[in-house]
This record gives structure tokens, sequence and C-alpha cells, in this order.
């Protein structure tokens, strides 16, 4: 069979875009889960804690202040045998109200697990387990963080509607790696991880209608770890049958003062 001079000049030309096209191709490349949650022995963080409480009868809240001390302590196995680390957890109160200059030394204040799994990382706390982590560290990319919560997670402690259906929540990376500041505190190369946003009538503008919080972020710090955490969930339920107005559930705002 002939070709032609035209089909043969064609069909080289096909063939060079088609090899151009290849040379071309982006490849790309991830984070390691594990590049933002450093995990070693003896590795700690230091958190000003402010948390949100129900006070007089849940009339009214209030915000508390403490430090926290997140230590690494050993590697382990979890409930699926799977590597893990042990993370013990301190807490001391504050001075008043306006400071939060260490009065009292630490205390044990329970412990937590991480799991860092080859595409994800995995925390267990009070029993709950979360997917904070997720391959590709990529913006926009999403992940059922909470895919393995059970209904109602908090359904024994308070009786609220802001953890209905948390297993379909959606974290995502927002953003690249970007300065953050908070408190006057500077953190650099920061990934943040949206995973819950929905807040009306908080604070109260109208005492007579419901209100809800439900926040969830976290920052970490390349190289460095978890710097920043909000997470809210409460209601404020309005007067009704002759009873006061009253707040259900809790929040907490942490933010990094200290590490090695």
């Amino acid at each position: 069979m002939r070709i032609s001079t035209l089909s043969l000049i064609s069909l080289l030309a096909c063939s060079s875009i088609l090899l151009f096209s290849c040379d071309e191709k982006e490849e790309f490349t991830s984070d390691k889960v594990s590049d933002y949650q450093p995990l070693a022995a003896g590795k700690y963080i230091t958190y000003r804690l402010d948390s949100l409480v129900t006070v007089d009868f849940d009339t009214r809240t209030e915000i508390h202040k403490y430090q926290v001390k997140h230590v690494v302590d050993a590697q382990l196995t979890d409930n699926l045998g799977r590597p893990a680390w042990r993370v013990y957890r301190y807490i001391r109160d504050s001075v008043n109200a306006t400071s939060w200059t260490p009065a009292q030394p630490w205390v044990p204040n329970g412990s937590y697990f991480i799991t860092p799994l080859g595409d994800q990382l995995e925390v267990v706390e009070d029993n709950l387990r979360f997917i904070k982590l997720h391959l590709p560290v990529r913006n926009g990319f999403s992940w059922k963080g909470n895919r393995y919560l059970p209904t109602e997670p908090y359904s024994s402690k308070y009786s609220f509607s802001n953890d209905n259906s948390m297993e379909d929540w959606d974290y995502y990376y927002d953003g690249d790696l970007t300065p953050f500041s908070y408190k006057g505190i500077n953190y650099g190369d920061v990934l943040t991880v949206e995973q819950a946003d929905e807040i009306f009538n908080i604070p109260v503008t109208a005492p007579t209608a419901f209100g809800s919080s439900t926040r969830s972020v976290d920052r970490y710090q390349k190289n460095l770890g978890l710097v920043f955490r909000e997470y809210s969930l409460y209601e404020y339920q309005p007067p009704r049958n002759g009873l006061p107005a009253t707040y259900v559930g809790f929040g907490v705002k942490m933010w990094m003062i200290d590490h090695n």
C-alpha cells in the first residue's frame, strides 16, 4: 500500500503533537500528611484555650481560660491493630477572666490517639474517630472526615441538633499554604482544613428565635503541627412553655503559644 506525501506529512504532524502533549503533561505531587503532624516521643505543643461553657442553669454563656499541653508519649497499636501514637493532655487554669497567665501547675487531662496511615491521618478521642488529614494535600480537595462517627455522637451529653448528620460533613483544604495570625501570634506555611461553618442568631439578636453555632476549622503549620482549632457546637433555645431561654452545647478555641 502506497502512502501519499500529504498523508505522510499529516501522520508525522499528529505524532509530533502527541509526543509534545506527553512531554508537557504536568505531574502533581502532594505533601505527606505527616508533614503537618510530626510525631515523635517527647514532642509537645502548648496552647492557649478559651472554652465556652453554660452557667446559671444554662441561661447564659461565659468563657473560661486555660493553657493545655499536648505531649506525644509513645507508639503503640490502636484498637484496629495499626501503629498509632498516644498523646497525653495536661491543663492548667488562668489567673482571672482577663489573663491567661498560668496560676496552677499542670494536671492530667486525658489522652487521645493519632494514627498516621499512608493516605490519611486519624485521631481517636473520647471513642470518636476523625479523619483529620487526607491525601492529596491540595486546595479544594474534600473528604468525609467524620464518616466513622456514630449518629448524633454527642447525644449522651447534649440535647441539641448540632450533631445531626455529622458523618456527612465535608472537610476540605481551603487555599494554599499561607501565613496566619491570631491574638498577635504569627504562624507561617499554614494549611487550613475547613469542616463546618453554619451560624445564625449567634450572638443572639432575636431573643424569641432559635440560634445555633456549628463551627469547625483546624489550621496546621507545616513541619510543626496543629496551631489553631475552633470547634463550636451549641444552640440558643428561646423561652417556651414558661421556661427561660437556655444555651446547650460547648465551644472551644485554641491556638499554639509554645512548642519544642
